[in-house]
């Protein structure tokens, strides 16, 4: 056990590293130049300033050059200095982290707990009028983009029914702590997490659905039932723990493109996390904070493609380590 973790450790740390290296030759190769932009931001500089700044950030270095450097910072913790925000970035990541983590936690909870149920109650009568709603649901949901939900929910809940906030984390006269500031913060989650969770949620309910109508076919579901076992005893001990691996390998893959889908969520609801973060310094040309947003994002990939990996054991514990 001991060995097949190292060795897995291992291989995620050099494909973080190989993300590193891909991600920085991609920031540069994209047209556009920080200190130009810079320039334009400030109303004007002139040639020689533009070239100390340059220099001070080391872009009149070769690119080989620029990355070996970069990569002697990060293995050290540091993930540079912002040209825009004149901050470290890795306090910046920091800051925006637990709103990313707060959105994308409440979003996955929602979508897979309720998407599972939700096929779970589509495969036990899968001709039944409650199994053709749910597909029906399903469908919409998988064909909406996630640009569109947020919109119709903004104008559905917070323009035609003012219940809900359509932006930020928090209100303007928030007190700034205890429990009335916890339930102001949940307040204005509602809308990005239902943006963000409808579209996944409408795949687990379909991929749950499926796997569990394999699941009931099995010969092991025919002798749990010939033994006279009760119904939810077979559909919820046997049956569910064997449909669920393909829905949490699903989960595991997705996490990397739920964060990609929190950029635009982030965006369109003033959510004050990475997602937003990165939109801001991709328009800004500021190459330290989208190479440091992209590497967090490729640790928590990788660190959730472990958990999904240790969860197959816990949840079926015949699967063992190679």
């Amino acid at each position: 056990m001991l060995r097949h973790t190292a060795a897995r450790l291992l291989q995620a740390a050099g494909l973080v590293l190989a993300v590193v290296v891909l991600n920085f030759v991609l920031v540069h190769a994209a047209p556009g130049d920080p200190v130009e932009t810079i320039a334009g931001a400030s109303g004007g500089m002139s040639p020689e300033l533009m070239a100390q700044l340059r220099q001070q950030y080391g872009l009149d270095q070769p690119l080989p050059v620029q990355l070996w450097v970069y990569l002697g910072k990060v293995v050290q913790g540091d993930l540079g200095h912002s040209y825009f925000f004149n901050q470290p970035v890795a306090q910046m990541i920091a800051a925006r982290v637990p709103a990313t983590l707060l959105l994308m936690l409440s979003a996955v909870s929602l979508a897979f707990g309720v998407g599972t149920a939700l096929g779970v109650l589509s495969a036990r009568k899968p001709n039944g009028w409650l199994s053709q709603f749910i597909t029906v649901l399903s469908l919409v949901g998988f064909a909406a983009p996630v640009f569109w939900l947020g919109i119709m929910l903004v104008i559905l809940l917070a323009s035609v029914l003012p219940i809900l906030p359509v932006a930020g984390m928090r209100s303007i006269d928030a007190s700034g702590g205890g429990i009335g500031d916890v339930l102001d913060v949940a307040h204005h989650l509602v809308l990005p997490t239902l943006t963000l969770s409808l579209v996944y949620l409408a795949q687990y309910s379909r991929l749950a659905r499926s796997a569990m109508l394999d699941v009931l076919g099995a010969d092991f579901i025919r002798t749990a039932r010939a033994k006279g076992l009760a119904e939810r005893v077979v559909l919820y001990r046997h049956a569910l723990r064997n449909a669920l691996l393909p829905v949490v390998t699903v989960l595991g893959l997705q996490f990397g493109n739920m964060l990609a889908g929190a950029i635009l969520v982030e965006t369109v609801f003033n959510w004050p996390g990475l997602g937003r973060l990165a939109f801001e310094s991709v328009l800004r040309r500021d190459y330290p904070t989208i190479l440091g947003v992209l590497l967090f994002s490729s640790i928590v990939v990788v660190a959730m493609n472990q958990i999904t990996d240790l969860c197959y054991r816990l949840i079926d514990p015949r699967i063992k380590a190679p």
